[in-house]
């Protein structure tokens, strides 16, 4: 109620979504910090716990408010865009960095729940927290809506078919996004990150057998991973009033990368 600018962050238990809540969070904004919190049937391999999404925001007592929600079901991006109205007065960004990893074959090999796991929530989800965030961000004096790509939606990467045409999507959603915002001063933008520092390059790693992540540092011109608030950076620089000459555009923020 102090004034203080206000993000909803999805993906915010871990990764680059929690690396952004901090970021924001200590930058004075106010974060509804939002995560699916122990959900089997989302993807072949553990996601965040609503432990970790606590832990999160007890870093920030009375600036993060942690909201459990899937991303699928749009009724709950819509009450956590209501709690970011009711708990601190506005909204003026919303951050969508949920997503899930899956593939490790032939696209002519992948099931169909390797598919449907990887539109449902890296695509439509990202679509449902527009469609519950843009009516609030309308109202902001510098909305911003900022969706994580990946290095992914640019290069056609080995037995990563679907991940591929994912991240492909978004960046279109974010454009055609964009386009129905022309003139309103709401921005739409994608930042495509590296190989970064997470528990999804973790999956990535599995799925092509490697013996440890660090093993796709080569792939970058920094020939190292990148750290979640190196991604967070941009992300959060997307978020503030700067960044008003930047919309339906990508920023790779991808170390260089180099399939």
């Amino acid at each position: 109620m102090d004034g203080a600018a206000v993000a909803l962050v999805t993906g915010a238990a871990r990764g680059i979504g929690a690396a952004t809540t901090r970021r924001l969070a200590s930058a004075g904004w106010r974060v509804v910090a939002v995560d699916i919190g122990d959900a089997p049937d989302a993807a072949p391999y553990p996601l965040a716990t609503r432990e970790q999404l606590s832990t999160v925001a007890a870093e920030f007592p009375g600036a993060v408010v942690d909201v459990v929600a899937d991303v699928r079901d749009a009724d709950a991006l819509r009450r956590a865009v209501a709690t970011a109205e009711d708990e601190f007065g506005r909204l003026d960004a919303a951050v969508a960095c949920a997503a899930v990893m899956a593939g490790g074959t032939p696209l002519w090999e992948a099931t169909d729940a390797e598919w449907s796991a990887l539109f449902d929530t890296g695509v439509a989800g990202v679509a449902n927290l527009a469609r519950a965030a843009v009516p609030a961000l309308l109202r902001s004096p510098h909305g911003r809506f900022v969706a994580l790509a990946s290095s992914a939606a640019h290069h056609g990467l080995w037995h990563l078919a679907g991940y591929n045409a994912a991240k492909h999507a978004v960046v279109g959603l974010i454009k055609g996004l964009a386009a129905d915002l022309r003139g309103t001063g709401v921005c739409a933008t994608a930042v495509s990150p590296g190989s970064t520092r997470t528990d999804l390059l973790a999956e990535t790693a599995r799925l092509y057998d490697l013996e440890s992540m660090e093993e796709f540092a080569s792939h970058q011109l920094h020939e190292r991973l990148l750290d979640p608030d190196e991604v967070a950076a941009v992300v959060a620089f997307l978020c503030s009033a700067e960044s008003s000459a930047i919309t339906g555009s990508v920023v790779h923020a991808d170390g260089g990368f180099q399939p």
